[in-house]
């Protein structure tokens, strides 16, 4: 018998992977340059002179209390509307689908100006007697809030949405009431879903600029943080200023990225 030749198969690069190839390539090139020449525009000794400042230390520390405070509050709302939305069934649930993704299309300085002129009305004006919000810390967390909660309900739908709801049933077969089943059987299983959706939410607020600006000021030692800290180092002509925060920004965000990634949730 002879013996038959194995022949390694050819391989057929189509035009078609390649433009999509070159397309990406092409926008990666891009955004690595963006961040490459921001890096390469300091050295590491302004880079440290700047971030040792005492309003940057200050706004640095207020972004981390405040970005948490948002991330929480936006994932303690984003659970259950988030579970409404993927599980309920009733009339005009588009509507409300649509509704809640205003902020997200919403202008962020028209984020703020709303914010602004509710806390004007008779209702808001009764809500900042017992909670002062306007040029406040507490406005800056509920402008970062009001943001960053729509990305957690949308995170938080998805994840429901993509698990099943047998085990839930059973748990009900066997006894447990909905809330029950939900929190015994549901949530324990979205827990990464739950950290996507609060990292997102964090990293969202972290990059919030024009909702605060207007909304709660920026008012060095009391209302500023890391966005509005390049707004003002630029608008003093600080340029090695703004290009540390703006780094530090980009190093945090980096950091969030990798660990939604490691949990092993795709944003």
């Amino acid at each position: 018998m002879a013996e038959e030749q194995m022949t390694a198969p050819s391989v057929r690069v189509s035009p078609f992977w390649c433009g999509l190839t070159l397309v990406t390539g092409l926008y990666l090139a891009f955004l690595l340059a963006l961040l490459g020449s921001t890096a390469a525009y300091t050295t590491p000794q302004h880079l440290w002179a700047a971030l040792d400042s005492r309003e940057i230390r200050f706004s640095i520390g207020l972004s981390l209390v405040s970005c948490t405070t948002s991330a929480l509050l936006a994932l303690l709302l984003a659970v259950p509307v988030g579970y409404l939305l993927s599980r309920g069934r009733f009339y005009g649930k588009a509507w409300l689908d649509a509704a809640l993704d205003i902020p997200i299309v919403l202008p962020p300085m028209v984020v703020g100006l709303c914010l602004l002129i509710f806390f004007q009305t008779p209702a808001g004006k009764m809500i900042e007697r017992v909670i002062p919000f306007t040029y406040t810390v507490a406005g800056v967390v509920l402008a970062q809030f009001v943001i960053g909660a729509a990305f957690a309900v949308r995170t938080m739908r998805g994840v429901f949405d993509h698990l099943s709801s047998r085990p839930e049933d059973v748990a009900m077969t066997l006894g447990c009431s909905r809330g029950q089943a939900v929190w015994l059987v549901t949530l324990p299983a979205s827990r990464r879903g739950m950290f996507a959706a609060f990292s997102i939410a964090w990293a969202r607020s972290l990059g919030e600029f024009g909702p605060i600006l207007v909304f709660a000021g920026a008012t060095r030692l009391k209302t500023e943080v890391l966005p509005t800290s390049v707004f003002i180092e630029l608008s003093v002509g600080r340029l090695e200023a703004a290009v540390a925060v703006s780094l530090l920004m980009v190093a945090l965000a980096l950091i969030v990225l990798v660990a939604v990634r490691f949990m092993g949730e795709k944003l």
